[in-house]
């Protein structure tokens, strides 16, 4: 036979709560107060998003201006280079027409 200081009155006790405050849980999220608290929420959150994809977009522009500029600017320098070596190169030829 099981004597009453033998049943587990706190576990007992702790899973009647449980199913309680579930219940009750259940209720209040879904209830009209939630739904609206819900939906605004969602609100600010797409609203976050669209702010969150202005400035990516904004800032992948800025990254391909600066990468066309990066570009240019190794355009005009390997110009630059070349047009050097070619100087040089006539210069050593002048030299050596003169000898």
């Amino acid at each position: 036979m099981i004597k009453m200081k033998d049943i587990p009155w706190k576990q007992i006790g702790l899973f009647a709560g449980g199913v309680l405050f579930g219940t009750a849980g259940i209720r209040i999220l879904s209830s009209k107060d939630a739904k609206k608290c819900y939906t605004h929420a969602t609100a600010a959150v797409l609203r976050a998003k669209t702010d969150v994809m202005q400035t990516v977009t904004t800032v992948r522009e800025n990254c391909d201006d600066i990468l066309a500029d990066a570009k240019e600017i190794n355009e005009q320098r390997a110009l630059k280079e070349e047009a050097d070596i070619i100087a040089d190169e006539c210069e050593e030829i002048a030299d050596a027409s003169e000898e």
